[in-house]
């Protein structure tokens, strides 16, 4: 059996890839999709799909079935969030920090708008 860190480190290897994300992308917005559905955006052969959706599916963010010749794939969820539930615990983090830095950006912009008049 994976552990949960494996699965994590597969997640976000996963997330990684531009062309990664937007297949999953088009997985959200649809219930499912063939391969060759998903492959359509994209200006790189068919094989090089079948690669990304095998990272994918080893990272459990896809799952794939079979009707006849058609293979559809659909959105696994449970991977994303496990990872949305380890990244919550570090928003402490950097949340105060964008805080500080949010604050700092508007006192320089009140500052310029004041010397500006």
């Amino acid at each position: 059996m994976v552990n949960y860190q494996e699965r994590l480190d597969r997640t976000f290897a996963a997330l990684v890839d531009p062309t990664r994300r937007a297949i999953l992308a088009q997985l959200e917005r649809k219930d499912s999709a063939s391969i060759s559905e998903l492959a359509e955006p994209f200006a790189i052969k068919l094989p090089a799909v079948m690669k990304h959706l095998d990272v994918l599916d080893h990272a459990g963010l896809v799952t794939r079935s079979k009707s006849g010749r058609t293979v559809t794939v659909r959105l696994r969820p449970q991977p994303m969030r496990e990872a949305m539930e380890w990244l919550r615990r570090y928003e402490h983090f950097w949340s105060g920090t964008l805080d500080r830095l949010a604050a700092y950006a508007e006192s320089k912009d009140t500052d310029a708008r004041r010397r500006g008049r």
